[in-house]
């Protein structure tokens, strides 16, 4: 399987000619979506799901069955479901968002495990009951801080991880977060920078 990093949270995930993308928010590059059969969104924010350039890209959009997503037309899935999409198996895990401040926001998050090998939380730091051979690693946000990551990577053990929800932080600050998850954590850990891919 290959995955290509792109800017923030998306990813696509590629094996023989099947197309698979995760979280293509207004942030991404429009080349993400080239070719691809289907869309995982793990919840409405716009740095995770761009509705424009979604609604009229003509293949399913899966996202969490309540959210709040006007203008683009999606197939609701829940905590618990298996599905396939584009021959990849699906396990959607996790349910809500994490806490920014104050409880805010609450919204559904889905994380999505693919082929029982690659694991998207989304904006959660939910740890499947699955072992996960890759782990995509939010790296920053308002929401966490560089010692939940770690502790993040060290629960669920993945073979490698790699950050994703890396674009409000500049390259010094990135580096810090790199050299922290790569010292601390014993699991593979690497950065991929935009339209970088394993």
């Amino acid at each position: 399987m290959r995955i290509t990093k792109y800017t923030h949270a998306c990813v696509r995930l590629e094996h023989e000619d099947r197309v698979v993308v995760i979280d293509p928010g207004v942030w991404s590059e429009p080349a993400a979506l080239a070719g691809a059969d289907a869309v995982l969104v793990t919840h409405e924010h716009a740095d995770h799901v761009d509705v424009l350039r979604l609604a009229g890209l003509g293949v399913p959009v899966y996202a969490p069955a309540d959210a709040d997503i006007p203008g683009l037309e999606f197939i609701g899935v829940s905590s618990g479901t298996e599905f396939t999409v584009a021959e990849f198996r699906v396990r959607a895990v996790g349910g809500r968002h994490a806490f920014i401040y104050g409880g805010q926001p609450d919204c559904a998050n889905l994380g999505y495990v693919l082929d029982e090998a690659v694991y998207h939380p989304g904006d959660s730091l939910h740890v499947p009951d699955q072992p996960v051979e890759t782990l995509l690693v939010p790296a920053h946000g308002s929401w966490m801080n560089t010692a939940e990551a770690i502790d993040f990577v060290k629960a669920i053990k993945p073979q490698r991880a790699f950050a994703i929800h890396d674009a409000q932080i500049n390259d010094r600050g990135l580096s810090s977060v790199n050299g922290w998850l790569a010292e601390e954590t014993d699991n593979g850990y690497r950065y991929l920078r935009p339209g970088e891919s394993v």
